[in-house]
């Protein structure tokens, strides 16, 4: 959602969640009634929040439509979104925080079989992405084409998390150049977690 914003140049006030402070900040009653799935991010406008990244993002491109996030071209929009989904959906829920905490309290599983468990969803899907990003790219230095697009404002978060587990990049040299050209863009360099007021 950062990444968004900050592409789209639109001025925003981020209010940190602390995922483990005091049980958790989005456990609190006032974050509940925002996303009652108790889930991160939440974007407010006015009086409306939305929830899930992806549809934030949406929210964003249709209602701040320069520059654009998703191509003219009705088959490479579908194209877009494909790439952006196989991160959402199929990588990142498997290795979320709430899957973690389930693992270690409800299955006995310790540090290093969770980290194995996050490694093995995030090199499966990696996998099939870069099969994807080499057999039907368009050329250019992001997922499609030479803009970033909402698959790269996805993707760059789940290598960051990548990185962040000690997985190898070296298998998936298609991701990897993305993600270096991706972080030449400010737009990317500050939303970096490491960027954030509340890194530590």
């Amino acid at each position: 959602m950062r990444i968004a914003l900050n592409l789209k140049g639109l001025p925003y006030e981020a209010v940190p969640i602390h995922l483990l402070r005091d049980g958790g900040e989005q456990h609190s009653p006032a974050f509940v009634k925002l996303n009652p799935a108790q889930l991160v991010p939440v974007l407010k406008d006015g009086p409306l929040a939305v929830t899930q990244s992806l549809a934030i993002m949406e929210y964003l491109e249709e209602t701040y439509p320069q520059p654009p996030l998703l191509p003219a071209a009705v088959a490479e929009r579908a194209k877009v979104r494909a790439l952006a989904l196989a991160v959402v959906c199929d990588i990142h829920p498997l290795n979320n925080l709430r899957v973690m905490q389930y693992l270690a309290s409800q299955l006995a599983a310790d540090e290093d079989a969770r980290g194995a468990w996050s490694r093995h969803w995030i090199e499966l899907g990696f996998s099939a992405l870069e099969c994807e990003l080499r057999e039907n790219r368009t050329g250019g230095r992001y997922c499609h084409g030479d803009l970033p697009t909402l698959a790269d404002c996805c993707l760059v978060p789940q290598v960051f998390n990548a990185l962040r587990l000690r997985c190898e990049l070296e298998p998936y040299p298609a991701i990897r150049g993305i993600y270096e050209h991706c972080m030449k863009l400010p737009a990317f360099e500050r939303a970096a977690p490491g960027a954030q007021p509340d890194a530590q």
